[in-house]
């Protein structure tokens, strides 16, 4: 799939930009606040247009996708479009779908994996992002920085919880787990995600991507 570094175009399937976000999201490829706490050069991932129907907000790319600078460009990424039942060209055609993390930089590796997104990030772009995307009917928030940040006092004990009642936070928003390999053991105990969760979350898809 190619990729155009200047804008956030991916492959044929990308729409031309709106002037405003245009600007805004060269600003963000040009952004170096996080600079002297990043393993390598700040490289900002994202996928949006002002016509995103779906808006997707996850974590942080991970080392691959911090190399191929395409989202959502790891097993993660088979796994959720597996999860939204749409097929990649979809997925990447961002008048539907638009694609963006807590932290658009790889914050480089802990001892138990990925380090958290970086708190600079979310703060300074997301509100100047979303006041120029006035077509999102869904957010889907994928892990618990997304959750926390978003769901505010309605954020559960757990994020299980949030999960679960997820049609509490409907049609606003949608909070599911992380789609990474690691989190297959958290399935296996949850079967009801896989059951319940996932045909409802695709016939939502299904729906707004008709509209």
């Amino acid at each position: 799939m190619r990729i155009n570094h200047d804008t956030d175009t991916f492959g044929v399937m990308a729409q031309q930009q709106h002037p405003a976000m245009k600007k805004l999201i060269t600003q963000i490829k040009a952004c170096t606040v996080c600079t002297s706490f990043l393993p390598y050069a700040p490289r900002p991932v994202i996928s949006v247009s002002k016509n995103s129907k779906i808006l997707i907000i996850g974590q942080a790319p991970g080392k691959k996708v911090n190399d191929s600078g395409i989202p959502w460009d790891d097993q993660s990424g088979n796994e959720l479009r597996r999860w939204l039942g749409v097929s990649k060209e979809q997925f990447y055609d961002n008048k539907l779908f638009g694609l963006m993390g807590m932290g658009f930089c790889y914050p480089g590796k802990g001892a138990g994996g990925d380090l958290p997104p970086r708190p600079e990030c979310a703060p300074l772009w997301h509100h100047q992002l979303l006041a120029n995307m006035k077509n999102v009917k869904l957010t889907l928030l994928i892990g618990q920085y997304s959750q926390k940040f978003y769901l505010g006092d309605k954020f559960k004990p757990t994020l299980t919880e949030n999960v679960k009642n997820y049609y509490e936070f409907l049609p606003k928003y949608l909070p599911l787990v992380h789609p990474s390999p690691r989190n297959k053991i958290w399935q296996k105990k949850n079967p009801w995600f896989e059951q319940e969760l996932i045909p409802q979350l695709q016939l939502i898809v299904k729906k707004l991507l008709k509209e």
